[in-house]
């Protein structure tokens, strides 16, 4: 019997995938939760051969919950659940441990051939998807510049961007041309969607001290703030 934890915020889906599980002979679902920061602790409860995991939980998004399993509690394996079916979201699974990677729109009997196999030990990607992930474009954005893309994305004026990070007018300024330069962009709002599109606009990559919230879909998710610039290297000596 293969024991599976489900985390979805959404009822709907949630108790669809319950019930689409519990169909199965060889399955059974021990826990279902609908909050990311539920995953560790019942995962550790119940030891589940395989936790589900919805990739934009509240709190504690299904990536870190994912990695946090990986390191505390290795036997359980993950998959993720996503609509967000991108390259940029797969890499970033993969570099979370997790094991499968299941799009909200296949198939229902495919999420039952997916948990078996992840169960066996196997890794179970959309070969299309692992395809497109090693051609994928790398993010150009430093650190700082998607914590300034970030907020822009919110609409701030530079005022209130330079306010929030604790920057003067024009080092945001200066940090919004680069951003356009890099991402090939006329325009912030054009920049935002390109941003958005290839997934570098993502919880957990900007603010872990907190300076920056991104509104998704009418829910803040904090961001990872601060650490070392990514590819595009860390900004120059004229911008403090």
């Amino acid at each position: 019997m293969i024991s599976v934890l489900i985390a979805e915020d959404m009822h709907l889906i949630r108790g669809a995938m319950v019930a689409l599980l519990s169909t199965e002979q060889d399955i059974k679902v021990v826990e279902q939760v609908g909050h990311g920061d539920d995953v560790v602790p019942f995962c550790l409860r119940h030891r589940p051969d395989v936790a589900l995991l919805d990739i934009g939980l509240p709190g504690t998004d299904g990536l870190a919950a994912a990695s946090e399993l990986n390191r505390r509690l290795p036997a359980c394996r993950t998959m993720m659940l996503t609509g967000l079916a991108t390259p940029v979201a797969l890499r970033r699974a993969l570099d979370a441990g997790v094991r499968g990677f299941v799009v909200k729109d296949a198939p229902a009997g495919e999420l039952a051939r997916c948990v078996r196999r992840v169960a066996g030990g196997e890794r179970v990607i959309d070969p299309e998807l692992a395809v497109a992930a090693l051609h994928a474009r790398e993010n150009p954005l430093t650190t700082r510049e998607l914590e300034v893309l970030t907020v822009a994305a919110e609409g701030e004026p530079v005022g209130e961007i330079a306010k929030r990070l604790f920057l003067s007018g024009g080092t945001v300024r200066n940090y919004l041309s680069r951003i356009l330069a890099k991402v090939g962009a006329r325009t912030r709002v054009e920049a935002v969607t390109i941003a958005q599109e290839a997934g570098w606009l993502w919880p957990g990559d900007v603010s872990r001290i907190g300076l920056v919230r991104y509104r998704s879909g009418g829910r803040c998710s904090g961001l990872q703030a601060g650490g070392e610039g990514r590819a595009g290297g860390p900004p120059g000596p004229s911008v403090p």
